[in-house]
């Protein structure tokens, strides 16, 4: 498995989040905007949902998580019914 990253949130003032899978999970990037000094800082999404508060950032990794949970029942629908049937 490779890294992919997704683009979550930016916000007006440069900051950036990303939702990173990797094969050892997945992560949330900030990037600090200039001005802040352009950090960069890298948790596990579980620990960014807990720790995020109500900000667009984590609303932004709640809709990809469950549009990532919808996909991969949709794929798993697709391989029962292809399983099912007589080829």
């Amino acid at each position: 498995m490779s890294y992919v990253f997704e683009d979550l949130y930016r916000s007006s003032n440069g900051d950036a989040w990303w939702l990173e899978t990797a094969p050892d999970g997945l992560f949330v990037i900030h990037e600090a905007n200039e001005a802040s000094g352009g950090y960069k800082s890298r948790l596990p999404a579980k620990e960014f949902l807990r720790w995020g508060g109500p900000g667009p950032e984590v609303a932004s990794l709640r809709r990809a998580l469950l549009e990532r949970k919808k996909t991969l029942s949709e794929e798993s629908s697709m391989e029962s019914v292809m399983r099912d049937c007589p080829l």
